[in-house]
C-alpha cells in the first residue's frame, strides 16, 4: 500500500521557528543570568577584599603614625653612644610594648616601638609554594641593598618576610608622613608584583612546556 510524506505547511513551519527562537531566548537568558550571578559573586568578594585590605592598611598607618614619636636618646651603659635600644635591648625601661596589626594569619605587620628607634616586620600573603620562592627572592633583592633604601633591615625578624627600622636620626632627616606612606605603599605594591612575577613565570612555563612537547610529538 503506497504511503506519502506529509509536507509540513506554512504555519507548521512558523510555529517550529518560533519554538525554536523561544527556546534560544530562554537559553541566552539563563546563561545571560548565570553570568551576571557569577560577576555579581566576584564583585562582592573582591569588595569584601578591598575593603579589609583598606581598613587594614588604615590601621596600620594609624598605629605607625602614634608610634613614630622619636627621641634622641643616648646610651645609658657606654658613654657618648646612641644606639637604637629596640636593637640594642641596654635599657628595656625605655622600650615599649609591641604591637600586631593582623589581617589574617598570613598578612601581619609588627610594630616595636622604643624611645628612639622603632622596628616593623611585615608578614606578606603566599597562598602557595610558587609565591613562597617568590616572595623570598624578592625581599632577598631588597635587603642586599638595604643601604639604598635607609630606613631596610638586613635580615628580617624570625616569622616574617621583611623588616624595617627607623630612628630619630631618620624622623629628624626626613619627614614623618613621608616614611609611613612609603611603607604603605610597600604594602600595597608588593602582592601586586609578587602576583605579576607570579603569572609570568606560569606563562613562562606554559610555552616551555608547549615547545617541549611539541618536539616529543614530532
Amino acid at each position: 500500500m503506497p504511503f506519502f510524506l506529509a509536507t509540513p505547511s506554512s504555519s507548521d513551519y512558523r510555529s517550529i521557528m518560533t519554538v525554536q527562537s523561544e527556546l534560544e531566548m530562554n537559553k541566552s537568558d539563563l546563561t545571560t543570568r548565570t553570568a551576571k550571578k557569577s560577576a555579581d559573586q566576584s564583585g562582592i568578594s573582591n569588595s569584601l577584599n578591598s575593603n579589609t585590605l583598606r581598613s587594614y592598611l588604615t590601621a596600620v598607618r594609624s598605629t605607625l603614625t602614634a608610634a613614630l614619636c622619636l627621641t634622641n636618646f643616648p646610651s645609658q651603659v657606654v658613654e657618648r653612644h646612641n644606639k637604637p635600644e629596640i636593637e640594642a635591648l641596654s635599657s628595656l625601661e625605655v622600650v615599649l610594648n609591641p604591637l600586631t596589626v593582623s589581617r589574617n594569619e598570613k598578612e601581619q605587620v609588627l610594630i616595636e616601638p622604643s624611645v628612639n628607634s622603632i622596628r616593623i616586620s611585615i608578614k606578606i600573603k603566599q597562598a602557595d609554594e610558587i609565591e613562597v620562592i617568590l616572595c623570598h627572592k624578592f625581599t632577598r633583592f631588597m635587603m642586599l641593598r638595604a643601604e639604598n633604601f635607609i630606613i631596610l633591615r638586613r635580615k628580617p625578624i624570625p616569622g616574617y618576610d621583611i623588616s624595617f627600622l627607623i630612628t630619630n636620626f631618620h624622623t629628624e632627616a626626613m619627614y614623618k608622613h613621608k616614611i609611613v606612606d612609603f611603607i604603605i605603599q610597600f604594602m600595597e605594591e608588593v602582592d601586586k608584583e609578587i602576583s605579576e612575577m607570579k603569572l609570568s613565570l606560569n606563562s613562562r612555563a606554559r610555552i616551555v612546556a608547549e615547545s617541549y612537547l611539541s618536539q616529543v610529538i614530532l
